[in-house]
């Protein structure tokens, strides 16, 4: 029996998925917390329905974001298709938060007292396959002469814990700000308000992804956080993508190759 098998019934398709991978851009879209979709063997994780349509299961408006991002710049896309309540994919899986036993105001039932076979299950069932579907492609890439620019798409909630988050959008990096830079470069002229490592920063442990892909390679990246409220509907999501297409477009050829 394999791990696959143990953890997906036949019809709830694989753990990630990719789309345009074909695309020309050196731009890769990497969005780990797409859908709060749980894999039926674990029913609600003894959550309510309100909680399971909440930013704690997902992140509102990512993919879509990601989705029209991939459309206009012409980039490959791969994103998780299962909640981070069960996998956190922008985690290691040495840390607590890669499957929450609570998350902001929330404890989780079905995340309670995980024995060892059962936190190996989930790291391979979810974990693995993401971000070696990343590698791959990344790979493939390269094969062709392709260097990639490794781009991971979030949202974020207005209100955390009681504090109301002005910022819109935040650009965050890890030790290689080069991209970043490029992107806040001109940020005064933008119509969102767009700060640096907000509201979470690398100490926060948000940037596992870059660190994986992109920083051992000396890869172009960068993490985007759209606060979720601007990104609620198809208009904003589309404003979001055009504001942050045109703003990886010009850091880009600002960088040269």
């Amino acid at each position: 029996m394999t791990v696959r098998s143990q953890f997906f019934h036949a019809d709830e398709g694989d753990a990630v998925a990719v789309e345009n991978e074909t695309g020309k851009s050196r731009v890769l879209l990497v969005c780990e917390h797409a859908s709060k979709t749980l894999p039926a063997r674990y029913g609600d994780l003894g959550l309510a329905e309100d909680v399971l349509s909440s930013h704690i299961a997902w992140d509102p408006g990512a993919l879509a974001v990601a989705r029209l991002l991939s459309e206009k710049l012409d980039a490959a896309l791969v994103f998780q298709r299962f909640s981070r309540l069960i996998y956190d994919c922008n985690r290691p899986p040495e840390s607590a938060s890669a499957m929450p036993v609570a998350s902001e105001i929330y404890n989780i039932p079905g995340n309670a007292d995980l024995d060892e076979a059962e936190r190996f299950l989930r790291t391979a069932a979810l974990y693995v396959p993401f971000h070696e579907a990343v590698s791959s492609l990344v790979e493939k890439r390269k094969i062709l002469g392709i260097e990639s620019v490794i781009v991971t798409i979030h949202s974020f909630t207005p209100v955390y814990h009681g504090r109301v988050r002005e910022v819109e959008i935040g650009i965050l990096h890890d030790r290689d700000s080069r991209l970043a830079d490029a992107m806040l470069a001109d940020r005064e002229a933008a119509s969102f308000k767009v700060e640096r490592n907000e509201p979470y920063g690398p100490e926060d442990g948000v940037t596992h992804t870059l660190r994986l892909h992109a920083l051992p390679e000396g890869l172009l990246n960068v993490m985007i956080e759209v606060r979720n409220d601007l990104i609620a509907d198809e208009a904003g999501q589309r404003a979001a993508a055009d504001y942050l297409g045109e703003s990886l477009e010009r850091a880009l050829a600002s960088i040269g190759d």
